[in-house]
């Protein structure tokens, strides 16, 4: 059984959904390796594993570096920890959902090399600067591009030969069990009906001044968020006496609020940090077969208006829930049809099974090997150099990229064109980067 070797920006306690969905169903053929971003601890460097799921394991860093995430300042220390997650005498496939860890693939001596961008990363608050150079260095290597929406597909299809366009999909055997609406989360028994829920992480990518309205709208509905609250600050959230914030709950217990709602919500703001985003809960919500209102997002409105509800102002948001929690038995019954011919077409099953054909299918390129570490510039310069094996001499150079940078990277260069990244600072302070020859 071969390996995946995944590299992931989120926890695998965190919120599930596409890794976890695709990683548990790929584990049936893969032993499944999923390296979460480090976490800072006074003391030596160490990897903490643990099974989350069969043939899926689990690895969490644990380095005296603060810089969050797979920064420059933690690839050294990272780096023997993650060889010796590699299986002797194998080359394992490595699967990026994060292009920040791209400086830790050469020494895993890949078949190969898969990146499946579920969201546009660099459009979310506070990125890591080096994010765009990274992704186009590893557009560059890939074997294969999975992207988590239509959207996505259309801006990465022309920068990779070989992209696929694999939506979010549902288990809609899990979400079925929201169809017995006795069942509803204890949680929420308190709260009066007509329910219109959310959940999902409230972070920039909701628009709060949108739920507000809707609580203001109707004092007699009662507006439920369910989800961890991220890189905003939970006292700039709205407040009202029929909006409830039911924090972060685990998957097993998302069909149960559903249960108990009258209307499922999409309050997306229409921002950059959604212009890309493809929801997987439109779905989940389908197959508990609820009125769903959303905002415009491409990734449903194009594909569900004849099922979701659109709302392109506030207003017309409100006036779609005001007709869903109105609407007759009758209309209930033709939305029911449309939401199961939906669900009917997809599965998570489906979607891993048709990655897997095309892993499979895919000779390895090996252009990992492009990745070279330059020699120092200067004798001031910081030790700290990402030990990246050298390539051939005779390997083919047309242009470079430049990859990571520390804190002091002035350009990046695809061919020949240079593309400004921020004022160069004095040579005695440059860190040594990772050059891509492409």
């Amino acid at each position: 059984m071969s390996t995946i070797i995944v590299f992931c920006h989120l926890r695998w306690d965190f919120v599930f959904q596409r890794p976890q969905h695709l990683l548990t169903r790929l584990a049936k053929h893969y032993k499944i390796v999923l390296v979460e971003e480090p976490i800072h601890h006074d003391g030596e460097s160490f990897m903490r594993t643990r099974e989350v799921a069969p043939n899926v394991t689990v690895c969490q860093p644990h380095t005296p570096v603060q810089q969050p995430g797979f920064h420059d300042d933690q690839i050294p220390l990272l780096q023997p920890m993650i060889a010796k997650l590699v299986p002797e005498n194998e080359d394992p496939i490595v699967w990026f959902y994060t292009p920040m860890a791209l400086p830790l693939l050469p020494q895993l001596h890949a078949s190969v090399v898969v990146y499946d961008c579920m969201d546009e990363l660099s459009a979310f608050k506070n990125p890591p600067r080096q994010l765009l150079q990274r992704e186009t260095a590893l557009l560059n290597i890939a074997d294969l591009v999975f992207t988590g929406g239509p959207s996505l597909y259309e801006a990465k299809r022309t920068r990779h030969a070989n992209a696929h366009c694999f939506s979010s999909s549902v288990d809609a055997q899990h979400f079925a069990h929201a169809l017995e609406r006795a069942g509803s989360h204890p949680d929420q028994a308190d709260i009066p009906h007509p329910r219109l829920g959310f959940y999902g992480v409230i972070d920039e990518r909701l628009d709060t001044d949108l739920v507000a309205q809707v609580a203001d709208a109707n004092p007699d509905w009662h507006v439920v968020l369910v989800g961890p609250v991220v890189k905003i600050d939970p006292a700039q959230l709205p407040q009202r006496p029929n909006l409830h914030y039911l924090g972060q709950r685990s998957y097993d217990e998302l069909p149960k609020f559903l249960a108990g709602w009258d209307v499922c919500l999409m309050p997306f703001a229409l921002n950059e940090a959604t212009r890309f985003i493809s929801p997987t809960k439109v779905l989940e919500y389908m197959a508990a077969e609820l009125p769903i209102v959303s905002t415009a997002i491409r990734d449903v409105e194009q594909p569900y208006s004849h099922v979701v509800a659109i709302g392109h102002t506030p207003e017309e948001f409100i006036a779609h829930c005001k007709a869903a929690l109105a609407q007759t038995p009758e209309q209930t019954v033709q939305m029911v049809e449309k939401m199961r011919k939906v669900v009917a077409n997809t599965s998570w099953e489906t979607t891993a099974s048709r990655m897997r054909a095309l892993i499979d299918g895919t000779t390895p390129s090996r252009k990992y090997a492009r990745l070279t570490t330059p020699e120092p510039v200067a004798e001031t310069q910081a030790p700290n150099v990402n030990p990246l094996r050298t390539p051939a001499s005779n390997a083919p150079k047309v242009g470079s990229v430049m990859v990571g940078g520390g804190a002091a990277a002035a350009a990046y260069q695809v061919g020949d064109e240079a593309v400004p990244e921020r004022k160069q600072m004095q040579a005695s302070s440059v860190k040594p980067v990772i050059k891509l020859d492409v």
